[in-house]
């Protein structure tokens, strides 16, 4: 299946919630779901009582469509998560934390999973030292991602230096050296992401 190229704010409709999907534009007026709150299409203002089933599918396509990822790569890292020790659905959410992708975006190197995605594609980032351009890479506590050092003279990384960020207490960043590290791999109650993991558990376990 190809991935989503349509308007992303319709997706934040279709979930009834911000997705962030758009950094900064999803906190202000200009928010599509701020003007229209209701599900986009010709019947999205009616509203309809989901079964459980239908509970459990709209919870895993907004897990999907946080963290950027199609079915198949979803599906496989739900296979990973459910082969490991402990809860299917904790280990899934702090695998999909881990994700390169993700971390670039909790360190604040990115306004969003989308650009973060699209930054370390296009190979401005490195991983303990070595050039890296693949999201989906899964980071370990200890590792340190930065900037490359020809991307750092950019308006975007420039900018950065100068921004208050906030990050998550299980990554650390210094904003002069656009440098940030991960101190530990997060615990279920570091990850703010709204997911009810549970319902995409009972759903792949059907």
């Amino acid at each position: 299946m190809a991935r989503y190229t349509g308007p992303s704010c319709r997706l934040c409709r279709r979930e009834g919630q911000k997705l962030f999907l758009k950094g900064e534009r999803c906190y202000g007026t200009k928010c599509a779901l701020e003007r229209r709150s209701y599900a986009p299409g010709q019947h999205g203002m009616d509203r309809k009582k989901l079964s459980n089933y239908g509970l459990q599918l709209r919870e895993k396509q907004k897990a999907k469509r946080f963290y950027g990822l199609q079915e198949a790569q979803f599906l496989n890292l739900f296979k990973k998560a459910a082969s490991k020790k402990g809860m299917t659905g904790e280990n899934l959410l702090i695998m999909l934390e881990t994700r390169l992708d993700n971390v670039v975006f909790r360190m604040g190197f990115a306004s969003s999973r989308k650009e973060a995605r699209q930054l370390v594609t296009h190979g401005h980032f490195t991983l303990n030292g070595k050039k890296v351009d693949i999201p989906s890479l899964a980071v370990k506590a200890g590792d340190v991602v930065a900037v490359k050092a020809k991307s750092q003279d950019s308006p975007k990384f420039k900018e950065i230096k100068e921004m208050t960020i906030s990050t998550p207490a299980w990554v650390s960043l210094d904003q002069n050296k656009l440098e940030g590290k991960v101190l530990s791999i997060p615990t279920r109650d570091q990850i703010d992401t709204p997911v009810a993991e549970h319902l995409i558990v009972e759903l792949y376990s059907k």
